[in-house]
């Protein structure tokens, strides 16, 4: 009971009521929206990331029981450009360009598609449900996309590599790969995809819904600074990396023209460590440290973007 005595100030009681009042409800983006903003990110990225990539897969590919043909980064770019000129750090691009953009695509599609479930009331997604959309949106992605792409882009750089090189571009490679081992040739490595990729995406889905959520506090519409999505992006990337390299490492020697040497997947793990040692888990880890986290920030940076435009002319209400 308030006592008669006292004054109330009548403007203190709505202004409090203001501050406490919630922002309004998070947006969604509809996953159409996703898929086109998904798809047009991963082309432009990898068109910017592509000499990386390419590095790491070489330095991966370079067994040491060969012996080993690069002294490292350095030397790998150097040789490179001395026997292919500039465009030989392109080497492939192709194949993994006819990926990428359904890669993204399909990646941030299921992605919304998940979350836009997983989300409370006040459009709110927490960190644990990020990190499961995003290990739903990996293994998708995996299975769809990656696999199969990854294949033949690390078929096309290990047969460049060799004496006499067989394919002769990406139709002709996917051709000869499909005659002469069937579909199966394209599937190589699948467990190893399907750990990475997932483990990929929930690690950075985690990272990137945390990092989100603290910035935008208790407004969940609150805009964010492509700066500082690019910013938590690469630290998201740079997670994964670090997360998950080893399983990386495995899938490239799956996936290369020696793979008939394993087994399996855990026949591979097997023997990489036997004869390699663990430190050849992270080979590569350097070059695609760099990668990755120019990679995320670039495509979450276009992605939000992208979406932003998309909301702008694409009314899905």
């Amino acid at each position: 009971m308030q006592d008669k005595g006292t004054f109330v100030n009548p403007f203190l009681r709505p202004r409090c009521l203001a501050a406490a009042a919630p922002a309004g409800k998070a947006k969604l983006t509809h996953p159409g929206k996703a898929i086109l903003a998904g798809g047009i990110a991963g082309g432009i990225e990898i068109c910017i990331t592509f000499p990386t990539e390419y590095v790491k897969t070489q330095l991966q590919l370079d067994e040491k029981a060969n012996p080993p043909k690069y002294r490292g980064i350095a030397d790998c770019v150097k040789q490179t450009v001395q026997g292919h000129g500039v465009k030989g750090l392109y080497r492939g691009l192709s194949s993994l360009l006819y990926g990428s953009i359904p890669k993204s695509a399909v990646r941030f599609g299921v992605f919304e598609f998940l979350s836009n479930r997983a989300k409370d009331k006040s459009g709110h997604l927490d960190s644990t449900k990020g990190l499961l959309c995003g290990l739903g949106a990996g293994v998708m992605e995996a299975v769809l996309v990656v696999c199969p792409m990854e294949t033949v882009k690390v078929k096309f750089i290990h047969d460049q590599t060799s004496a006499n090189p067989k394919y002769r571009g990406f139709f002709h490679g996917v051709r000869e790969i499909v005659r002469v081992q069937g579909l199966r040739g394209t599937y190589q490595g699948l467990t190893a995809t399907v750990l990475k990729q997932g483990s990929n995406q929930a690690i950075r889905f985690y990272v990137m819904t945390s990092l989100k959520n603290w910035y935008k506090g208790d407004n969940p519409n609150k805009s964010i600074n492509p700066l500082i999505t690019g910013a938590f992006g690469a630290i998201a990337g740079a997670a994964s990396v670090f997360g998950n390299t080893p399983l990386d490492v495995i899938k490239t020697r799956m996936q290369g023209l020696e793979a008939h040497k394993y087994k399996s997947t855990l026949d591979c793990a097997v023997k990489i460590l036997r004869n390699e040692g663990v430190a050849a888990f992270y080979k590569g880890t350097v070059p695609r440290l760099g990668r990755v986290c120019l990679d995320v920030a670039i495509v979450f940076i276009i992605y939000e973007e992208v979406v932003k435009v998309l909301n702008k002319v694409w009314k899905t209400d």
